[in-house]
């Protein structure tokens, strides 16, 4: 039996649109003269989020280090969420490869605290400390489950920074389901910073790629660290096409899965109301707390997948599901009901054995 694969995005394979788009791209050498097609979606990566330019990378992480290394200079301070992706998930590339060093931030599901972060400002400029020279921010967040961070709240951010002579950027891996889920367009967004970077292969299906995005000027040097970095590619028109397709016909359904994740969080509160609060489900990411059952995340990711759904274990008492376009209210159903036959095998046993 093929599992339910609710462990992320990222395992949504290119539509038949994609794969006809792919199979007649025209082509040239990326890291020479250029690809068209890549050109192409590089025009079109800016329009969506408001940018002069942009350029196509392999990875969302490469598109994050490159970022980091064309704002910066080593040796300098980023600041950041405590719990952002570029600290927690990327290997340390900003400290290893980029000689930066990081302040996390404290916040509130994924938005810094906006005294904190104007404090570390203050701080940073005194004598024997670091001199911060860029901002970062992620929407949606993805360790806070998929939060989105408010337009106002980004706005403030990007006031601070500028007041101190720092650069913002977006870690909008996912901007555009933080589009749908404020109703508004992702240059709306993006004009809270001064760069900003969105993968195409995760909710929007494509099989592989990332944009970054900004000025002229940024983008020009940002290319520079591409290829210091490896990700200057040959005939990636192939893949480009596809990241068109998903540009051109793919936001809109993000919905959908919005939808399913908080069917999804929904089912599972009623099995227990200390797995996941519902209402807080913004986009398609269901965080779940398995805590009170006193058993490890990872033994339950074993369960689960014995069960036929596929989860991933974050920590020792969370797991995260992540719905997409090959989850539809069947698949939703099966999970529920896949995690209620664990729950009652290893938690009410438990419950009724401490009563």
């Amino acid at each position: 039996m093929t599992p339910i694969d609710l462990r992320s995005d990222t395992v949504t394979h290119p539509t038949e649109a994609m794969r006809e788009a792919m199979q007649r791209a025209e082509l040239g050498d990326d890291g020479r003269e250029g690809d068209p097609t890549v050109r192409k979606l590089e025009q079109l990566a800016a329009q969506k989020v408001g940018k002069q330019a942009a350029v196509f990378l392999p990875s969302g992480t490469m598109a994050n280090l490159c970022s980091l290394l064309t704002h910066t200079s080593r040796g300098t301070e980023v600041l950041l969420e405590r719990t952002a992706h570029i600290i927690s998930y990327e290997n340390s590339g900003l400290s290893l490869l980029g000689g930066l060093f990081y302040r996390p931030i404290m916040g509130t599901r994924g938005a810094m605290d906006a005294t904190a972060l104007d404090l570390a400002f203050e701080s940073g400029l005194a004598s024997k400390r670091l001199a911060p020279a860029l901002v970062c921010m992620e929407t949606t967040h993805n360790t806070a489950g998929g939060s989105v961070l408010s337009l106002q709240h980004m706005a403030e951010v990007h006031r601070i920074a500028k007041s101190h002579g720092a650069n913002v950027h977006l870690d909008g891996a996912r901007i555009f389901n933080a589009a749908v889920a404020l109703g508004a367009s992702a240059d709306k967004i993006a004009a809270h910073a001064d760069s900003v970077c969105f993968c195409v292969s995760k909710g929007l299906s494509a099989p592989v790629g990332s944009l970054l995005c900004g000025t002229h000027a940024f983008i020009d040097r940002a290319r520079h660290f591409r290829r210091m970095l490896g990700g200057a590619m040959r005939q990636a028109g192939i893949v480009a096409a596809a990241g068109i397709v998903a540009l051109e016909t793919m936001i809109e359904r993000l919905s959908e899965d919005h939808e399913n994740a908080r069917a999804l969080a929904q089912g599972f509160a009623q099995i227990d109301a200390s797995l996941v609060d519902a209402k807080a489900i913004e986009t398609n990411i269901v965080r779940v707390d398995i805590a009170a059952s006193g058993r490890a995340a990872r033994l339950w990711v074993e369960d689960l997948l014995a069960e036929g759904v596929w989860t991933s274990d974050y920590g020792r008492s969370q797991l995260r599901f992540v719905t997409h376009r090959h989850i539809a209210a069947a698949e939703v159903e099966q999970a529920v009901a896949a995690l209620r036959r664990v729950w009652e095998r290893h938690a009410r046993p438990r419950a009724r054995a401490v009563g």
